[in-house]
């Protein structure tokens, strides 16, 4: 693994969408190198930045043999996009590709420069004009390098090492339940900025909904004791603020009273043009202003209780070729899918899904659940492993932070207990409540039956979460759908219930007796249950149902049924909805 490198990737600088890119996505020379033969090429150069790498046009397997591999005799790859759907022979890969994108630049003095990449699975180690730029540990977030000093003016060479291979101390570990997607499956960009730039800045409604808040961060050699400004134009609001040693600065502004101020929701999903700047720069966004917090067992939105009528997601691409999703096309068609179900709210599961997606939830007016992919089995114990963890959440909430939508951060899906497990998740929500106070914090946990027909939770963790959230099956892997009926539920705390998954699996277009499962019918039934179970439950305010779309999952080998399809989904991946969609629809329109 490469978690001991230590030519990481920068912190990704916020709203890349507001600042001047060139883009780099598109067609890419690829070789693949199971036996990561390439790696011989800088093995044993020192791993740090502005080492060398390889060639600008090749690499050599064995400099004693020299045997060269060159990149412009080798295959394509797009980018954004995942291998396994783009080549028949690597539909099951997990391994090394070496990736090569050749580029015009034209550098400007006074300026910097970086590589963004909004996501490539799983390691990946970068090189430009054969020097090395830095690494980045984790398939799911953004990340940048610094490249101002390796950019040169005319054709630049960037060569990218993405390996997807699964680790026993990765996050997630080796074991999952969906399709380990490899390569450059996001976009890339080249960012120019001034010298000091700002780098994130957060701008929020207030817990009154009284004031607007936030911080502006500059980057760079005059990041102190520098002026910056936050402008609404439409509220009528703007404030100043002077950057301390670090380059930061805290603003909070009165609304004005007569100021309109419409709050974010679903049913009004308004977004405000922001503005935020410095002597040197100047980023636009368009964000959203409510609140999010709970009373007792109910969650309120902009101090109105909300039942959160939900749908979990995988980020893959609707169509039956599948594959990693990325695009603006990709996040309509499938929150489009959520809509028309009567969803409010979304959970986007098991890791930070493309960025489109929330800007899209920002603007259909969608509630997001964003989780990070601590998944099943992690090795509790390993301090690295816990590191790799807390980096990929500080990497979630730095994109997201600014996104009205996400109300809740969840840190883990159905980790077994432990007092170690324990700790590690503890520890994961402090530091989500120190980066972000703002929203709720959770877990999606398992529920337990002490006893026959009576479910509750005995998870510690339920303490220390915002939601008593849960996955259940009961009438799936849990006895038959009767067993509905006979269960009852309680719970040893008073917060807000959130299933966050239920349901069972049926082939679109299998049909037969309404007890033969993976059929529609059977489907139907247990759904038909599930509500009237759900409508028992105390502190009932929401659930996601597992899940809107049939994903691709090697676990699933069901021949004839799953065929590498875990069939869970409302939709199969053609698009045709089953007789459950319209089930769940019926309830949802109900409210």
């Amino acid at each position: 693994m490469l978690l001991s490198f230590q030519a990481i990737a920068s912190p990704a600088i916020h709203n890349v969408d507001g600042r001047s890119t060139q883009s780099l996505d598109g067609t890419w020379r690829a070789i693949v190198d199971p036996y990561e033969n390439g790696y011989y090429s800088y093995r044993m150069q020192p791993m740090s930045v502005g080492s060398t790498f390889f060639a600008d046009r090749h690499f050599y397997s064995d400099p004693t043999q020299l045997v060269e591999y060159d990149f412009d005799a080798a295959g394509t790859l797009e980018v954004p996009g995942d291998w396994n759907t783009q080549r028949d022979k690597l539909y099951y890969y997990e391994g090394t590709v070496w990736y090569r994108r050749l580029f015009e630049a034209a550098p400007k003095a006074g300026h910097r420069y970086f590589l963004h990449f909004d996501g490539a699975n799983y390691e990946t180690v970068a090189g430009l004009n054969a020097r090395i730029v830095g690494s980045h540990t984790g398939g799911f977030t953004a990340f940048d390098f610094e490249v101002t000093e390796q950019l040169r003016a005319g054709e630049n060479s960037l060569v990218v090492k993405v390996d997807n291979k699964r680790h026993a101390d990765g996050v997630p570990t080796v074991n999952t339940d969906w399709w380990n997607y490899g390569g450059i499956t996001r976009s890339v960009c080249l960012v120019e900025v001034p010298q000091t730039f700002i780098r994130d800045y957060t701008v929020r409604l207030s817990a009154d909904r009284q004031s607007i808040e936030g911080w502006i961060q500059l980057d760079g050699p005059e990041a102190a004791a520098r002026t910056v400004r936050v402008e609404i134009p439409e509220l009528q609001v703007s404030a100043s603020a002077q950057t301390g040693g670090t380059g930061r600065a805290s603003f909070i502004v009165a609304l004005p009273r007569k100021s309109g101020i419409r709050f974010w929701s679903p049913s009004d999903p308004k977004l405000y043009e922001v503005t935020v700047s410095s002597p040197e720069d100047r980023v636009t966004d368009r964000i959203g202003l409510r609140t999010v917090t709970t009373q007792g067992s109910k969650i309120l939105l902009n101090g109105q209780e909300i039942f959160l009528r939900g749908i979990s997601i995988h980020d893959e691409r609707p169509g039956a070729a599948a594959g990693r999703a990325w695009s603006d096309e990709h996040a309509r068609t499938t929150l489009g899918w959520a809509k028309e179900l009567g969803c409010n709210f979304v959970r986007l599961a098991h890791y930070p899904h493309n960025e489109r997606m929330l800007r899209t939830a920002d603007e259909t007016g969608l509630l997001v659940w964003s989780e990070i992919p601590v998944y099943w089995t992690i090795d509790w114990s390993n301090a690295g492993t816990y590191a790799n963890a807390e980096n990929q959440l500080d990497e979630m909430i730095a994109r997201d932070h600014n996104r009205a939508c996400v109300i809740i951060w969840s840190v883990a899906n159905e980790t077994p207990r432990s007092p170690e497990r324990l700790s590690f998740l503890g520890r994961l929500i402090d530091r989500t409540r120190a980066l972000d106070p703002t929203r709720l914090v959770s877990a999606a946990m398992e529920k337990d039956e002490p006893e026959p027909g009576r479910m509750t939770l005995v998870d510690e963790l339920m303490y220390k979460t915002d939601l008593l959230s849960f996955n259940q099956y009961v009438g799936w892997y849990d006895g038959d759908a009767d067993k509905c009926d006979r269960v009852r539920w309680s719970f040893p705390v008073e917060k807000p219930v959130i299933l966050s998954e239920l349901g069972g699996g049926a082939r679109y277009g299998r049909h037969g007796a309404d007890n033969e499962r993976f059929t529609e019918e059977y489907l139907v039934r247990l759904y038909e249950k599930n509500i009237a179970m759900m409508q028992r439950i105390p502190g009932l305010a929401g659930c996601t149902p597992w899940i809107l779309k049939d994903f691709r999952s090697p676990r699933r080998a069901l021949d004839g049924i799953q065929d590498d399809f875990n069939r869970k989904g409302l939709v199969d991946e053609s698009g045709h909805k089953k007789d459950a969609f319209y089930t769940l629809r019926r309830w949802y329109l109900s409210f």
